[in-house]
């Protein structure tokens, strides 16, 4: 199997490589590109992969604008920091997808669902790209909620909102002026539509806006404590195995 891999950070890309032949000691990786400018380049020029390991955001833009340029007749498996909510669409066109950090077992994993699939892929059918775009480009997602509060319906911008959080098993929007609205939505189907360029799910209880967030601390067991503008009933850690993807977050401004 010749495989590439799209990946701007050449230390993952490393990584990933390493994990890939670990899993599939007959694999092949023919190229590795940290572009949409080069992956475009390299797959114009007659570069024809049985499977690649793409980065979602790359150093030139999002991996997406690859589809735009030319035609990729092979699997892809997706390689992102998003959150899993985020990845729901990738599951829906058939597309897996390994969460940064990734294990070896999450690489083995994606390369037998690749295998089981084979007759999918064979029929070169790719990712419906529209459908990827519009779910996890960052500028897309809910814009305001529809609340219910003193016998009258309101609307409130979701820019508005400090955090979602969930409290007597009910789903409550805290504003940073620190107006509070119950919803009838659970924190699940929240965390799926708004932005998640905007949002990140710290633990079961809390949803947060970036513009919330003040500052961020190390904690024990290698936990991250997470403090916002607004104070919170309950002190927001993050765990260990989370705490990469939160740091990706925060930095991909």
């Amino acid at each position: 199997m010749n495989i590439i891999i799209i990946e701007d950070e050449l230390r993952t890309a490393k990584s990933l490589e390493n994990l890939i032949l670990k899993s599939k000691p007959g694999a092949k990786i023919i190229g590795q590109y940290q572009s949409v400018e080069s992956s475009v380049e390299a797959l114009s020029d007659g570069v024809q992969p049985d499977l690649i390991f793409m980065d979602v955001q790359l150093a030139d833009g999002l991996c997406f604008e690859i589809f735009k340029s030319v035609q990729v007749t092979c699997p892809v498996v997706f390689c992102t920091a998003y959150d899993e909510y985020s990845l729901e669409a990738f599951k829906s066109n058939g597309v897996d997808y390994v969460l940064k950090p990734f294990s070896k077992d999450d690489i083995a994993e994606a390369l037998k669902k690749v295998d089981q699939l084979k007759n999918f892929f064979q029929q070169k059918t790719v990712p419906n790209l529209e459908e990827l775009l519009t779910k996890l480009n960052p500028s897309s997602g809910k814009t305001s909620f529809l609340v219910f509060k003193n016998q009258k319906y309101t609307t409130v911008q979701t820019d508005t909102i400090a955090f979602f959080c969930i409290r007597n098993d009910s789903t409550y929007i805290i504003c940073f002026d620190k107006q509070e609205f119950v919803l009838t939505q659970s924190l699940d189907q929240i965390t799926s539509a708004v932005s998640s360029k905007q949002f990140f799910r710290v633990n079961r209880q809390y949803l947060v806006n970036f513009k919330a967030i003040k500052e961020v601390e190390h904690y024990f067991l290698r936990k991250l404590y997470v403090k916002l503008v607004l104070e919170t009933p309950d002190k927001l850690l993050i765990n260990k195995e989370k705490s990469h993807a939160f740091l990706t977050w925060m930095e991909d401004r």
